[in-house]
């Protein structure tokens, strides 16, 4: 049995953006509630030649979740059970819609976690952050999404349903690399491949001690030096490193109440280190007062309970951002950001580097922050109207062309959706492409599955 279509306007409205500025309703909206339903619905959309856009908590910053071209948005809100922990094995059977936050309560409890992390993980579901493999601030130790999913069912265009299950053995010389593991088709496809419906997660031990720190500095170069030496130490052992400069700590700030703290900083460091032992807290310390910062500024989140406070100074800053551009989007203004990355030891370049271009192009200074230890920073505009979202996006393809030059790339985690397809041949070369518009056609030959993403 298929989902309802529903077409009504105001129904259909309630789908119509993300929180990447870019509108437009769907023709119908279907909201299956198990995979069968699903099923049917893609297997219907093919007999009718629809679109297919599927669409997890629509939380995407790149447009892969608004059907700019209309057709059916497949709404996967309503699968959210989680299907079966196995402690033993630590993996989670899952659906698509499933948030990261209510996985890892549930989980908690066998002593287990999901590892990636982004930090709206009360807003993102599973589905999504398969489809853009997504990351977060843990990423430094625990690599992305991609690294933790174990086995997909996906519905293609065509409503037949494919099983993949990444192989286990340590050697493998069969066939091409990128046809032996077909879970990697899929995590990072955006939804233009076919449409997951079930997922086999990774689980992890949960670390037994956790430490968080946050470091005020004097200046943005004391801070980004002190990323690099924190990675390249054989003192400590981060596992993330999250950068906030002058702007985003005053929402970090304002967020945690506290205008006392660090008033004058020119930016924050938040680490963390997690394991087994006890970190060694000295250790962190004498490698930030060397590099500028205040002891009597630091701010420790001692334990698992303590972080979701220091998480939420992160998400603030995005959070933030959002509010910042809301009052914009009717007149055609939006956020402009971006998701860069280079290899760590570079970001003190990289950074200057964007600041001069946006200075060039008469844009007002980004706010920069995130996960700086993997060498990914993410840079927020504000433009005002569609004048000014063309001036900060030639800055910013002036800026990744640079980027692509330090052995960089243009999109890191939050995928490319439809806002950085004009960017992508930027990085991939024509062959590339090729090779993801043959599995494209193999998959889904009459391109209906959420067209403008990625291709």
């Amino acid at each position: 049995m298929s989902a309802e279509w529903i077409a009504d306007r105001d129904s259909c409205a309630a789908y119509e953006r993300d929180v990447s500025g870019l509108r437009r309703a769907p023709d119908w909206v279907a909201r299956p509630g198990s995979r069968g339903e699903a099923v049917a619905c893609i297997r219907e959309a093919a007999a009718r030649g629809v679109a297919v856009t599927p669409a997890g908590a629509q939380t995407s910053t790149t447009g892969a979740s608004v059907a700019m071209g209309g057709g059916l948005l497949l709404s996967f809100r309503a699968m959210d059970r989680i299907l079966a922990v196995d402690a033993e094995a630590r993996t989670a059977r899952v659906e698509p819609g499933v948030l990261l936050g209510d996985l890892n309560r549930a989980v908690r409890s066998h002593g287990l976690f999901f590892a990636p992390d982004p930090t709206s993980e009360d807003e993102s579901t599973v589905g999504g952050a398969i489809a853009c493999n997504a990351s977060g601030p843990r990423t430094l130790r625990y690599g992305p999404t991609r690294h933790h999913v174990r086995a997909l069912s996906v519905v293609l265009a065509d409503g037949s349903v494919m099983e993949s299950r990444r192989p286990i053995v340590e050697k493998n010389t069969a066939g091409y690399l990128l046809a032996q593991d077909p879970v990697d088709w899929f995590v990072g496809s955006e939804g233009t491949l076919g449409a997951v419906v079930e997922a086999e997660l990774a689980l992890l031990p949960l670390p037994a001690v956790t430490l968080g720190l946050a470091v005020p500095f004097p200046d943005e170069p004391s801070a980004l030096a002190f990323i690099v030496a924190a990675r390249e130490s054989n003192a400590v052992h981060p596992r993330c490193l999250e950068y906030f400069d002058r702007e985003a700590f005053a929402v970090a700030r304002t967020h945690r109440r506290t205008p006392s703290w660090a008033p004058n900083a020119g930016a924050m460091v938040y680490l963390e280190e997690a394991g087994d032992s006890e970190p060694d807290a000295d250790a962190w310390l004498s490698l930030a007062e060397r590099l500028g910062a205040t002891g009597v500024d630091i701010e420790a989140f001692d334990g698992e309970q303590a972080l979701p406070e220091a998480r939420g100074l992160r998400h603030a800053v995005p959070s933030a951002m959002h509010e910042r551009a809301a009052p914009f989007l009717p007149r055609g203004g939006r956020r402009v950001s971006t998701d860069w990355a280079v290899p760590y030891f570079r970001v003190t370049e990289a950074i200057a580097l964007a600041r001069r271009i946006a200075d060039a192009h008469g844009v007002p200074p980004a706010v920069t922050y995130g996960h700086l230890g993997n060498g990914h920073p993410h840079q927020n505009f504000i433009a005002t109207d569609p004048d000014s979202v063309h001036r900060h996006e030639a800055a910013v393809e002036e800026t990744l062309r640079a980027i692509i030059a330090m052995g960089g790339t243009v999109a890191a985690e939050h995928g490319i959706g439809k806002l950085k397809a004009r960017w992508l041949s930027l990085q991939m070369n024509a062959h590339q492409v090729q090779v993801m518009r043959a599995v494209k056609q193999a998959l889904d030959p009459d391109g209906r599955m959420a067209p403008g993403n990625i291709l």
